[in-house]
């Protein structure tokens, strides 16, 4: 079911998200203070492209940096890609066969707002414990 999810959304809006997701990255790795936010970009463009069966985690050694950059990316970046995901999203849900669409634009909002510090596994993947 997930294979078909995914390529439905591939279809549907998953390989233009990832494209536009892609080109933000080529921009950003331009200059060396954007890298940081090119490799979240691609990360982004990589979850975006098959976002059925993964899920995002935080990454466990993400620091004060990671904070500062969410910060900035949230000011700059990530509440216009929010409002582009919740906006697609509510399009998607107004037909029955868009609805799991929809839903996987939502599961996109928290990576668009901060996308610094995730780690994308898959969702049948254990997280370890602490003991």
């Amino acid at each position: 079911m997930q294979l078909l999810l995914n390529v439905i959304w591939l279809i549907f809006g998953g390989l233009w998200l990832a494209l536009g997701y892609a080109v933000a990255g080529i921009v950003l790795g331009i200059t060396i203070i954007g890298i940081p936010f090119a490799i979240a970009s691609f990360r982004m463009a990589n979850f975006a492209l098959w976002p059925f069966g993964r899920r995002l985690v935080d990454e466990p050694g993400a620091g004060a940096f990671s904070a500062i950059g969410n910060v900035l990316w949230l000011l700059l970046a990530g509440w216009w890609l929010a409002i582009g995901h919740i906006v697609t999203g509510i399009v998607q849900c107004i037909t029955i066969i868009g609805i799991p669409l929809g839903i996987a634009n939502f599961k996109l909002l928290p990576v668009s707002l901060f996308p610094l510090g995730k780690r994308i596994v898959d969702s049948d993947d254990r997280l370890p414990t602490r003991g």
